[in-house]
């Protein structure tokens, strides 16, 4: 579609269009490298990390000392004890 004739001031409602804001010199760029940094705090929790894996899940020491006594007979555990750790553990979980 043509529009012939005199529009006033139509291109004004877009604002000032005209001009754009150049650099100053041409060619030069300024530009920094990426840096990253790590704190303290977390460098020690990667020391913590990598300890912590380092330790098996299972102790297999406790585990053959405990099945020797209970061949032997000799592990006895107090039901009151047991019922202890109940206890403990559902007030630990917040259930």
């Amino acid at each position: 579609m043509k529009i012939w004739g005199n529009i006033p001031k139509v291109s004004s409602i877009y604002g000032n269009t005209g001009k754009t804001n150049r650099p100053s010199k041409v060619g030069e760029t300024s530009s920094k490298k990426d840096e990253l940094s790590i704190s303290g705090t977390a460098k020690d929790f990667g020391i913590a990390m990598r300890a912590v894996r380092q330790v098996p899940d299972i102790r297999q020491d406790k585990i053959n000392e405990i099945t020797q006594k209970m061949n032997r007979g000799d592990y006895k555990v107090s039901a009151s004890e047991v019922a202890e750790k109940i206890v403990s553990a559902f007030k630990d979980s917040k259930i």
